[in-house]
């Protein structure tokens, strides 16, 4: 068996640790022991675990568990079943590469790892002398890769990485139009989507909780934003529009929920909520409650700024939920207009879809059933499973 460390640099949404780390604790079983991280490349997984000295892997008391999380829960699961031991980390308890690298020579040793984002989880996994990989996050081609320093540091885990995986042929493309690399490095594996939805949820006690007050609960249509509290997210990208919309009509609510990442910016959407009408904010919910009211609402939101793949907008496709995302690259590569979802481009265009939508029941069983189809043709976990378990095996 194989120990590795897996480093994940999660903050809610959307949800992988960021490092992955191998290592051998039997000479007759082929097996790695690796840690896992997100945006990090040992056993630190931004958004949700901590390390124990038996290298087990906990949940941190109270903290918010993102996109990047569950991403990085998948994959460790993925790596387990191929008979290796995985350990999740939160990369925010490493402040440099050094503290990673003395993680990685602790008994019993880690001999590889994995990293989500190249910058926030790769560059900690460059001192750790052990063979790694990486995976991309949009953050690293929509937003790192603006500034020089961080670009330089991309390039260089990059460099050493045995490889890089995209979740898309065009972040793949990008990636390579923008950074100096090995293009037979970067291997595009989708994102494998499972959803459960939890059986005790209470649709009315949620909205209750959330501040919805209606005498016409089975009327009321609600457009679910999804993500965690940070400027990228752009959630109060839509407050304006839909508080005028809710005025004309009373029945249509935007609920925003996710995880407090950003207090300051978090603070500055809770005051700007309340001052506004039909626009709710949400207490965070665990997985399966999240996918229960997903299911319960009449839409999923995507307001980004810049996506790597939503897990969100995958996630209620499965459920057989309409999506309205944002037309920015990485939506655009997952939303195909009017087939499988709708794309927009400016407030005033969300609102003009969600009232076609609201009209037309045909379109909304079309776009139920071309995203459905997709999600099953395109992010099947198994394949997913298998993907890692191949790419885990250059890391002996």
């Amino acid at each position: 068996m194989s120990h590795f460390i897996f480093f994940n640099f999660a903050h809610y949404s959307s949800v992988f640790p960021e490092g992955l780390h191998l290592k051998r604790t039997s000479a007759k079983i082929n097996a790695t022991r690796v840690c896992v991280s997100v945006c990090v490349c040992v056993c630190v997984c931004p958004g949700g675990w901590s390390l124990t000295r038996q290298h087990d892997m906990n949940r941190a008391p109270n903290s918010p568990k993102t996109g990047n999380c569950t991403t990085a829960e998948r994959i460790r699961n993925h790596i387990v079943a191929a008979g290796h031991t995985c350990v999740l980390c939160d990369t925010r308890e490493f402040s440099s590469a050094s503290d990673v690298s003395s993680l990685m020579k602790q008994e019993p040793r880690f001999e590889a790892a994995l990293a989500i984002h190249l910058f926030k989880g790769g560059r900690l996994l460059l001192d750790a002398r052990v063979p790694f990989g990486v995976v991309f996050g949009g953050t690293d081609v929509n937003e790192d890769v603006k500034d020089e320093h961080k670009r330089a540091v991309m390039e260089e885990v990059l460099h050493k990485a045995r490889f890089a995986v995209a979740f898309t042929d065009k972040l793949k493309e990008r990636a390579e139009e923008l950074l100096v690399c090995e293009s037979k490095k970067i291997y595009v594996q989708p994102q494998g989507i499972e959803t459960r939805v939890a059986s005790h949820f209470s649709w009315s006690d949620f909205l209750h909780s959330t501040g919805v007050r209606t005498k016409q609960e089975e009327n009321l249509r609600v457009f679910l934003l999804v993500c965690g509290l940070r400027r990228v997210k752009d959630p109060l990208y839509l407050l304006e529009v839909f508080a005028e919309w809710h005025n004309q009509n009373p029945l249509v609510a935007l609920i925003i929920i996710g995880p407090k990442i950003d207090p300051v910016f978090t603070a500055e959407v809770e005051e700007s909520v309340k001052r506004s009408v039909g626009v709710y904010l949400a207490a965070d919910l665990s997985q399966e409650e999240l996918h229960a009211a997903m299911q319960k609402s009449f839409a999923l939101v995507n307001s980004s700024l810049s996506e790597g793949m939503s897990a969100a907008i995958l996630e209620a496709m499965d459920l057989g939920l309409p999506v309205l995302a944002r037309d920015v690259p990485g939506n655009a590569a997952i939303v195909e207009h009017e087939v499988t979802g709708l794309l927009y481009s400016s407030p005033q265009e969300f609102v003009s879809m969600s009232r076609k939508l609201l009209d037309d029941h045909e379109l909304q069983e079309r776009l139920v059933r071309n995203g459905k189809n997709y999600i099953t043709t395109c992010h099947n976990p198994m394949k997913e499973r298998i993907s890692y378990q191949k790419l885990v095996e250059t890391l002996h």
